[in-house]
């Protein structure tokens, strides 16, 4: 099986004080949890791949199909994946729809219309920009992106539903508009991805 490098989202005590100090019921999660330890992807193109899988399944799903690729394939990189028809990349699991994701994007890569590596000297809002120009990429799956591999510090996706669904368990809450959400954001703002990695967990409990 390919190698698939990984690690866990960089935080400490000078971002959980803050939120703490900033939100005294996330404060009080995050002291019954304790470090909650987030998985990250430092590869761009790994990362990108995976978050394209997770689009709109469930994490356990999203991992199968993971784990069905690097059997398949010798090597996740994107010589080896363009080198593909996207009828092969849909085997593992996936959409036709996200298999020509996934092979348009390793494509673009190859003919060097696309360099991800640009990535890391642009703030967010470029990022997102970039990424959903392309096909198949939207707003959610950007965002991944900005927490799971570039580990920025300030994410908090309405689109990613666990989010919206432990932050409404967090404070008691049976639903939530946009605006509510982004009153929470601002609060958690500038360590919104270590707020993330919480209500992930919470959201599961």
């Amino acid at each position: 099986m390919p190698l698939i490098e990984t690690s866990f989202f960089k935080y400490g005590k000078t971002e959980t004080d803050a939120l703490k100090q900033a939100d005294p019921v996330l404060g009080d999660a995050i002291s019954r949890l304790g470090k909650v330890e987030r998985e990250t992807m430092p590869d761009l193109f790994h990362a990108l791949i995976y978050a394209v899988v997770g689009q709109l399944i469930s994490v356990k799903t999203a991992e199968s199909i993971w784990q069905r690729m690097q059997h398949h394939f010798k090597s996740m990189d994107p010589v080896t994946i363009a080198g593909h028809f996207p009828e092969q990349i849909q085997a593992c699991g996936l959409t036709r729809k996200k298999a020509e994701c996934i092979h348009r994007i390793a494509a673009k890569i190859c003919s060097g219309e696309l360099d991800l590596s640009e990535l890391h000297h642009l703030p967010d809002q470029e990022v997102i920009r970039r990424l959903t120009a392309l096909d198949g990429i939207g707003q959610w799956t950007a965002e991944m992106l900005l927490l799971h591999a570039l580990e920025r510090p300030d994410v908090v996706s309405f689109g990613d539903v666990a989010i919206r669904r432990g932050m409404m368990k967090l404070y008691g809450l049976d639903s939530m508009t946009k605006k509510e959400f982004d009153g929470y954001r601002e609060r958690y703002s500038p360590y919104g991805s270590v707020a993330s990695i919480y209500l992930w967990k919470i959201s599961f409990e």
